[in-house]
């Protein structure tokens, strides 16, 4: 039984409203399993929220409704409570019976996500960007939805010959790997020194500009320097992308695309011309006309280069008519949120009728508490050092709990627990908000914390680890046993699990179901507390509660799963 749907269909028969889902809310500990704000209805009769509220739930409580305990008015809300007996059931039944997320979603989607310049090596501006790309790719896989996850390296461009430069002019043709340096820092050192050596030398501008344009016509030099720092620069990448546990199932080269669909390049460029959406300015300049909706797109440089614009035209195309998509998301920083308004109203105007399923997932800054990340100047938060700070961070702790732990083991924990933190932490916001990042406060086993989930689940698989040292067989039925409020607090986070999911999946945004799983955590460990599990008394109650404590750590695991965190079962 969908209690939400049988709620929402008791208030439409008493009102006239329409999407009464989208209000129903979670009210807070103790206040019911559902909540309706009359402030809507309200204004359309006319009344105080307050009136509305009470009039509604007399109304409600003249009636007999089989699964519900009460309807009480509290202020402006009519808040609901689900028999204890039929929540138990239901919920229960859902989790083992493996129906936790319902398969409603079909099509093949693209998500790209990461699109690192190989100019500089990963950093926590990216994680948020990985960590949330590959999350979004399980939860809509999970809705049955089939992924690809794209990664577009942005390998040309003239932000990619100015590390090049700074190699050419000051590099004295060192080799990191000679020197044991980790090769994609070694790239970002010459884009930073580029950046030092132009304050005294304002020329170097032009002369990367000057280095694309031989770029662009192949010059045997310029390519095979290109090729070189490029492999140095995705080298380390990729061994940064392998400690983080961040895959992909397609790689995309710009400087490849570039080459082999520069074909299809000049067929959109006549195409647009001819239809009168790009425009040849007297400088040379392409231009996309789409004033005044938005301002008008740069599409070629005078000099005749690419820039971004030109390269996700090409790939875009290409996304579509090879892998035969019905959508396609771009995960990338909230500063392009414009660039991909004027991208997808390009698409229309030259009449692609899959623009309608481009979808930018625009996502804030994220940064430290001494402020932004500028990788020009050599201030970024580089992923390496955070894990390797973080690892260390949690290493101290897992000392301090557990000293007789072997260092093998450790260090395997430390590290689970620290993508925990990082990952959680970057997740638990609403992706479209900036955020701190607080790498201390992150790997806490209590509180809003990646680990403090982890915890839980171990300490769930503790008990039942007990259980089947002391013999004792459970086996799942009996749910109408678990009436505590507690076990009903407990219950009522489970059933939500899925709800978070839907939530999580309009939104495009995890933050729904972190919540859901730091409450369930939170409502774990107090009925933990104060309720007795393996001591319950009657074999019926003993067998359903530890079912309850099992259905914890399914729906702790699956959700950490969408995650991309290791749900661990010894801390």
């Amino acid at each position: 039984m969908d209690f939400r749907q049988k709620v929402v269909e008791l208030i439409s028969k008493e009102t006239s409203l329409e999407n009464i889902d989208s209000l129903l809310t979670i009210p807070p500990n103790g206040m019911g399993d559902f909540a309706f704000p009359c402030f809507v209805l309200a204004k359309s009769e006319k009344k105080s929220p307050i009136i509305v509220a009470t009039e509604l739930t007399a109304k409600l409580n003249s009636k007999k409704i089989d699964f519900l305990e009460k309807v009480e008015a509290k202020g402006p809300y009519v808040n609901f409570f689900i028999k204890k007996e039929a929540l138990s059931e239901v919920v229960l039944d859902k989790i083992f019976s493996k129906k936790l997320i319902e398969k409603n979603e079909k099509g093949k989607t693209m998500v790209e996500y990461s699109s690192p310049n190989t100019n500089k090596p990963l950093h926590l501006g990216h994680l948020r960007n990985n960590v949330l790309g590959l999350a979004i790719s399980n939860l809509l896989e999970s809705k049955g939805l089939k992924i690809i996850k794209a990664n577009l390296v942005n390998d040309r461009g003239v932000h990619i010959c100015k590390s090049m430069l700074a190699y050419k002019l000051f590099g004295n043709n060192r080799d990191p790997v000679k020197e044991k340096i980790k090769t994609d820092h070694f790239v970002g050192e010459m884009y930073v020194l580029f950046n030092e050596k132009l304050k005294e030398d304002p020329t170097l501008e032009a002369k990367a500009q000057e280095l694309l344009v031989l770029w662009e016509k192949k010059d045997k030099e310029t390519i095979a320097l290109w090729k070189k720092m490029n492999d140095w620069a995705l080298d380390g990448m990729k061994e940064t992308y392998k400690n983080y546990g961040t895959s992909f199932d397609e790689w995309f080269s710009e400087g490849k695309l570039y080459r082999e669909e520069e074909k299809n390049k000049e067929k959109i460029i006549k195409e647009g011309l001819e239809k009168g959406v790009f425009r040849k300015e007297d400088n040379g300049a392409l231009v996309a006309l789409l004033e005044p909706a938005l301002p008008n797109k740069v599409l070629l440089r005078g000099d005749g280069t690419s820039l971004y614009a030109t390269n996700d035209l090409i790939l875009t195309e290409y996304k579509f008519r090879e892998f035969d998509l019905d959508k396609a998301i771009w995960v990338v920083a909230n500063e392009q949120d414009l660039y991909f308004k004027q991208l997808f109203a390009i698409f229309e105007k030259l009449g692609r009728t899959w623009a309608k399923d481009c979808h930018h997932l625009s996502y804030g800054y994220v940064s430290l508490t001494t402020g932004r990340m500028k990788s020009r100047e050599g201030t970024v938060v580089d992923a390496d050092d955070l894990l390797e700070e973080t690892i260390s961070l949690v290493r101290e702790e897992l000392l301090a709990r557990y000293p007789t732990l072997s260092s093998k083991e450790k260090e395997n924990r430390a590290k689970l627990i620290a993508l925990s933190a990082i990952k959680f932490y970057l997740l638990k916001n609403d992706s479209k908000k900036d955020m701190l990042f607080d790498p201390k406060q992150s790997i806490s086993f209590e509180g809003e914390t990646g680990p403090y989930i982890q915890y839980t689940y171990a300490r769930a698989k503790s008990i039942l680890r007990k259980a089947k040292s002391e013999k004792i067989k459970y086996f799942n039925k009996n749910f109408e046993l678990l009436t505590n409020d507690k076990e009903k607090e407990l219950i009522s986070s489970l059933g939500n699990f899925s709800l978070s999911v839907d939530k999580s999946w309009e939104q495009l945004s995890l933050h729904p179901l972190c919540h859901n799983l730091l409450q369930i955590s939170e409502r774990f460990n107090s009925y933990y507390h104060e309720v007795p599990i393996i001591k319950s008394g009657s074999m019926e109650l003993l067998n359903a509660r530890l079912s309850l404590v099992e259905s914890v750590t399914i729906v702790l695991e699956k959700g950490l799963d969408i995650l991309d965190i290791k749900a661990i079962e010894e801390m």
